[in-house]
């Protein structure tokens, strides 16, 4: 009966401390959705948005700090999933290397990952602030980033 519980709250804790499952996997199953990709990053951005607002609405009320807490914390976590879905599906799964010898498409290439990479910086400051100019500017490039990505 002892080694029973051992088993069971052993499964129970590599449960709880397993990472959860991503929205999309790694594996080449060729079922991509960048619209709704796009859809998630304005949705996660306007969060990001409101979160700034209400932290600093709550910020000058000891009374409301466990709101406060709740409201940074869904702001961090809509930047990671900004800065997830830039690098798990973007860079990794839907940007191809092109030949160098193809002047234009390794142009467009390069635009795309400086437009990647300076969401993830931005979202990385959304993070950090509660400066509503750096969500603006996360907002930019991700609109930036969708019409460089869909001349392709």
């Amino acid at each position: 009966m002892h080694t029973r519980w051992i088993l069971l709250l052993s499964l129970l804790g590599y449960f709880a401390t397993t990472v959860p499952l991503q929205a999309h996997c790694e594996i080449p199953c060729g079922i991509y959705g960048d619209p709704l990709r796009f859809s998630m990053i304005d949705e996660d951005i306007a969060t990001i948005e409101k979160s700034m607002t209400k932290i600093k609405e709550l910020s000058g009320d000891v009374g409301n700090i466990n709101q406060l807490t709740r409201w940074v914390n869904n702001k961090e976590q809509h930047a990671d999933r900004i800065r997830e879905v830039v690098t798990q599906y973007f860079m990794t799964q839907r940007l191809q290397v092109p030949d160098k010898a193809d002047a234009t498409a390794f142009a467009a290439y390069t635009e795309q990952l400086v437009l990647l990479h300076k969401m993830m910086k931005v979202a990385m400051k959304c993070k950090q602030t509660t400066d509503l100019a750096h969500a603006k500017t996360l907002h930019d490039l991700a609109h930036a980033f969708k019409e460089a990505y869909q001349k392709k």
